[in-house]
């Protein structure tokens, strides 16, 4: 039946529009769809060129759908770091989908109910609702626009603007806040031509541009005039954007929910194997890339928040993450458009080689990634192609050649591995001789760094005191490989793994418990994912074990910190958080943190002590990396300001209590020495001492007056050994 606005609680939905115009309409529209849809599979076809994943990423995908959707329609991660970005992009993605539920209600009603039916159910309090939710939604989406234009074009925000920013970008926003006010000015339009029906009102936004139309010197005749063509423009606006959703920018709209779906809840903390085939190769070509690597790169926004993080690039490294998975697409879609080949990794190649030498794989890019881009795994992949180049740097080499011959990154001789016990007035007991709870894996720099010894040793005394029953593997311990994985060293990684495996096999115990958190996450996130037995027969790799190890979980990792928090509950130390009376900050090791969300444990050690903990602006998951993840550590890297100087500069002018922290906390070998080092590059020997959490607990059991084992040193004040 035909409808007129007047005659019943409704509008026109065609309204000055003629049958010619409507069959133009219709003919555009279909158009429009086809070109959509073509450029979305083409998109997708091209993913499915990618090599296969290591894992099933669509398992379980309904779950996926649904989880996904919780994380899209909450934007959750958008508001991470950014209150009023998240506003902005809830009110942009929430009118947007309103807005196209909407256009959806006409369509089934238009083209379907009426034809079927013969009636509208775009009537009454259905169209009073649809009418008010539409405005509402719409003026949100209107208002969110308006705040990504200010934020990018008024108060231009650094991390909106890089080395990719095009008109790709300014399409987006442009269009859409077009689409989004061109729809309020034909409400507007249409109100007022109808002589502003009384039921309209519900329609706020509409009315009052109606108001303001009117007020301007618009009237009815104009409007009969002016409607159709702002109808067209709008029109074939809406157009434009849709059949260029596959070709531009606004694709993320898709495949940013694709790769939330497909992510891996343990990415960056585990990393894919390499097929035991030597021909295999990394990234010598785009084709080497994984489907879900090609969708990362489609998915990026460009939003930079990634780069705003990223340690590396605030230090004055080469690095924007942002930029790397970016150069990647360009290069992948000049390749399909026909373009010349180039290397992907080298000095002057697609990546340059410095670039990915100054990731310190602390995974703050992907914490901060609202559409859950797996920056590490791609980072190293492209290390393992510079390793299987040979374009790594001499220091690197040298402790892929200590690690080769002596089994730690020092090059000191295995048969030291366990002095460091010397200087204990007790025994630390053989696990390969005794059966214990806790296998304690103590880890290279605790085993030969002097700084990192004392660490130990107060560790070691703890557990003594609580009468834990924990050995350690002494010279049969070797390094466990976390790091000279996330430089691109697989096999390498693998030989360690699997010649650990069997020690560990060999002795009885519980639990694992690990002194450095990079062990700590190497043990439980990716031990269990090698197929040792897919190596077997490699003449490097000399170790007995076949399969997996733990893939069950059945044994139980721990970092130190979780098991002695448990000593700690249980009241076994005998602590009364009064002992100390220091000012202290803590630093969250990303290993411990970001990669395996242990935050809590020790905190509740440091006020355990009775430290008065004071946290940094920079905590938690939003730590800022010491500096030592990714080789960086074994690496003379050009840096405006160290990271390790930056985070003391922090805790000192930044942090409530600023210079009042006297000491600054660690639970991280490798950020022990990073920090004793920017210490004394930053010119901070005087404002602040470095000490480890199990240092302060020994001094805590001191202070309480309880029975500590004597070592050669004792307390926190020893001076630390030069690097």
């Amino acid at each position: 039946m035909a409808l007129q606005a007047g005659s019943e609680v409704t509008r026109e939905t065609y309204w000055l529009i003629g049958p010619v115009q409507k069959a133009v309409f219709y003919f555009l529209a279909t158009l429009t769809v086809l070109v959509l849809a073509i450029g979305v599979y083409q998109r997708f076809a091209r993913y499915a060129e990618g090599t296969e994943d290591w894992f099933d990423r669509l398992d379980d995908l309904p779950g996926r759908v649904v989880s996904a959707a919780k994380i899209v329609a909450s934007n959750e991660k958008q508001f991470n770091r950014d209150l009023v970005g998240g506003l902005m992009h809830a009110f942009i993605l929430w009118g947007f989908l309103t807005l196209l539920i909407a256009t959806t209600i006409l369509f089934i009603d238009i083209d379907f109910y009426r034809i079927v039916v013969g009636d509208s159910f775009f009537v009454g309090d259905f169209y009073l609702s649809y009418s008010l939710v539409t405005d509402a939604l719409g003026l949100l989406f209107v208002v969110g626009l308006a705040i990504a234009l200010w934020r990018r074009y008024v108060t231009r925000n650094d991390r909106l603007w890089g080395k990719h920013t095009n008109w790709e970008d300014a399409f987006l926003v442009w269009s859409l806040f077009l689409i989004g006010v061109g729809g309020f000015l034909l409400e507007g339009l249409r109100i007022l031509g109808n002589g502003f029906p009384a039921h309209e009102t519900v329609s706020f936004v509409g009315w009052a541009t109606a108001l303001g139309l009117q007020g301007i010197g618009m009237d009815a005749a104009m409007v009969r005039t002016v409607y159709p063509v702002a109808w067209w423009s709008h029109t074939l606006l809406a157009f434009v954007f849709l059949a260029a959703i596959p070709y531009a920018k606004p694709f993320h709209m898709i495949s940013s929910f694709a790769n939330i779906v497909a992510r891996d809840e343990k990415a960056g903390a585990r990393l894919p194997g390499v097929p035991s085939d030597l021909d295999a190769t990394n990234a010598e070509s785009m084709d080497d890339f994984t489907w879900k690597e090609m969708l990362d790169q489609d998915a990026c926004t460009k939003c930079g928040r990634c780069s705003s993080v990223c340690p590396a690039k605030a230090s004055g490294r080469p690095l924007d993450p942002r930029d790397v998975i970016l150069d990647l697409k360009e290069y992948r879609e000049s390749l399909d458009a026909g373009g010349d080949t180039e290397e992907i990794i080298a000095d002057g190649g697609v990546i340059d080689t410095e670039t990915m030498e100054s990731c310190m794989a602390c995974m703050a890019c992907m914490d901060a990634c609202p559409v859950e881009i797996e920056h590490l795994k791609s980072f190293t992949r492209l290390n393992r192609q510079l390793v299987d180049q040979g374009d790594v740097r001499p220091q690197i080499q040298d402790v892929f050649q200590n690690v080769m011959t002596k089994g730690n990154t020092f090059g000191d001789s295995p048969s030291d591995r366990g002095d460091w016990a010397d200087e204990l007035d007790f025994e630390v007991t053989d696990a390969r001789e005794e059966s214990v709870d806790y296998l304690w894996y103590v880890g290279d720099y605790p085993s030969y760094d002097e700084r990192n010894k004392k660490v130990a040793r107060s560790l070691a005394k703890i557990f003594e005191h609580a009468d834990v029953d924990v050995g350690i593997l002494y010279e049969d311990e070797v390094y466990d490989g976390n790091d000279i994985r996330r430089i691109g060293e697989e096999f390498l990684f693998v030989e360690q793994a699997g010649t650990l495996v069997d020690t560990f096999q060999e002795c009885d115990y519980d639990t694992i418990v690990c002194t450095d958190p990079h062990s700590y996450n190497t043990f439980k996130n990716e031990y269990p994912e090698v197929d040792f037995e897919e190596f077997a027969d490699d003449p490097m790799m000399e170790f007995a074990i076949e399969g997996y190890w733990n893939a069950d979980g059945d044994i139980d990792v721990y970092h130190w910190t979780q098991a002695v928090e448990e000593l700690v509950d249980s009241n076994v130390l005998g602590l009364s958080g009064t002992e100390l009376d220091y000012t202290v900050t803590y630093h969250d090791p990303c290993h411990l943190g970001r990669f395996n969300d242990e935050y809590e444990a020790p905190r509740e050690l440091v006020r355990a002590t009775g430290c008065d903990l004071h946290e940094m602006p920079r905590n938690r998951e939003n730590s800022f990396c010491c500096g030592g993840g990714g080789g960086g550590l074994w690496m003379d890297l050009e840096e405006e300001t160290k990271p390790s100087e930056e985070r003391l500069r922090e805790a000192l002018n930044d942090t409530e209590a600023g210079e009042a922290i006297e000491k600054f906390v660690v639970a991280c070998p490798m950020c022990m020495t990073m920090y004793e080092d920017g210490r004394k590059t930053g010119g901070f020997e005087d404002d602040i001492e470095i000490v480890d959490v199990a240092e302060l607990i020994v001094e805590a059991l001191e202070s309480s007056g309880a029975t500590i084992s004597a070592s050669a040193e004792t307390g926190t004040d020893a001076a630390p050994a030069d690097d």
